[in-house]
């Protein structure tokens, strides 16, 4: 049996004076805290990547990123004058800007969104969107394809797909779509799932050779026990108690999942991207893979955060992060289609440099409740004073 999930889930606030805390059904914990009812006061993700600094080196100029989702509201204030021409991929009497779950209209905007308005504020405010709208309630088997071919030949240099497909295997036209994309030179993001404390299956496409599979992060810098987590994982990005628009228009709701994350990495890319135009996605990609937040000790990749957290500013501020060659794909699940190799050989070794920017080393945890990483997006979050992600790992 096939399902699709957007890997979102949202939380009602209240319209003028908001709760914005970690949905007890993500985190297992509640801890309300009351802020002023506009959206940037709840972008903890923009703060902890130190957005600011790298908006005067790059803000994603240049890059657009297809967003294959539930479509795209352009009458969004943050939105306005952010979208291309896209495509309905249903059966066309919708079109790609009408989209009645907000979830791709919330995806888009955690990309590229201006802030207009008062409205969501993108890691990326100067990227262009194009929407690609599917039907999240009824997906037809060749949607995905379709809608990955229709980006690469309309000039899209990332991918994001914020859903995931749970099947036995691989559909064979997804293959054949992800393969052409990576023959082009696309770069996809997908999400893994938020099922991490339940069945815990990595979704398609996130599941296949070619896509970039992205996990998720909370407030609190800790890797949240549902987002899904596997050998297939590369790389994690903020994904709970990210700011959204309610159902219904009024306030702010807190939302969290593997899409929001996906959307933060999607966006990450194109702030690399568009710094560095030169590069083919396989350099950006590595790049990024280069600079992610290393486990102190442990294998890595990490079936919880892959190569770690995605840190963009190492690259655009600390010049870190070599690219590689042009032609080769740095994840060893490779498609088919492009030559792979293994990742970059330092991406084994626990991390023993020393921090950068209030960055801290965190000591690697004992038995089988928690591993330390080193996050260095910056001081989000600092207890005792110091900075770090906790993955949290799922008991047997």
């Amino acid at each position: 049996m096939r399902t699709l999930t957007s890997s979102t889930t949202r939380r009602r606030l209240a319209p003028l004076l908001v709760t914005f805390s970690a949905c007890a059904v993500l985190s297992g914990a509640m801890t309300p805290a009351a802020f002023a009812d506009d959206a940037r006061s709840h972008e903890w993700y923009l703060d902890a990547m130190q957005a600011d600094s790298m908006w005067k080196v790059s803000s994603g100029q240049g890059v657009t990123v297809a967003v294959v989702d539930s479509g795209v509201d352009p009458s969004a204030p943050e939105l306005q004058g952010q979208l291309v021409p896209g495509e309905d991929l249903n059966d066309g009497k919708a079109g790609e800007t009408e989209d009645r779950t907000g979830h791709g209209t919330e995806m888009a905007a955690l990309i590229a969104g201006t802030g207009a308005g008062g409205g969501i504020q993108g890691l990326a405010p100067r990227a262009k969107i194009l929407p690609l709208r599917y039907n999240v309630k009824a997906p037809s088997m060749d949607t995905a394809p379709r809608g990955i071919r229709y980006a690469v030949d309309h000039g899209a240099r990332i991918i994001n797909m914020s859903f995931g497909i749970e099947l036995p295997g691989e559909i064979p036209g997804l293959r054949e779509a992800i393969d052409y994309a990576d023959r082009k030179g696309v770069l996809m993001f997908a999400s893994s799932g938020n099922a991490g404390d339940k069945d815990n299956v990595i979704t398609a496409p996130a599941s296949m050779a070619g896509v970039v599979a992205v996990g998720a992060v909370d407030k609190s810098l800790t890797v949240t026990k549902w987002s899904n987590h596997g050998s297939e994982l590369a790389l994690a990005a903020p994904g709970d108690d990210i700011p959204m628009r309610c159902a219904n228009g009024e306030g702010y709701c807190s939302s969290g999942g593997t899409s929001q994350a996906t959307a933060l990495a999607s966006a990450s890319a194109a702030l690399v991207w568009s710094a560095h135009p030169g590069w083919t996605g396989n350099q950006v990609l590595r790049a990024l893979i280069e600079t992610a937040g290393r486990p102190t000790e442990g294998k890595v990749p990490s079936e919880y955060v892959g190569y770690g957290f995605v840190r963009p500013r190492m690259v655009l501020l600390e010049h870190q992060g070599d690219p590689g060659a042009a032609n080769v794909y740095p994840l060893p699940n490779g498609p088919a289609s492009a030559s792979s190799s293994p990742a970059p050989s330092k991406a084994g070794q626990a991390v023993s440099s020393a921090p950068q920017h209030g960055e801290a080393e965190a000591a690697a945890g004992s038995g089988n409740t928690t591993l330390w990483v080193l996050l260095g997006l910056g001081a989000a979050v600092v207890v005792g004073g110091v900075a770090a992600f906790v993955v949290r790992r799922r008991s047997a």
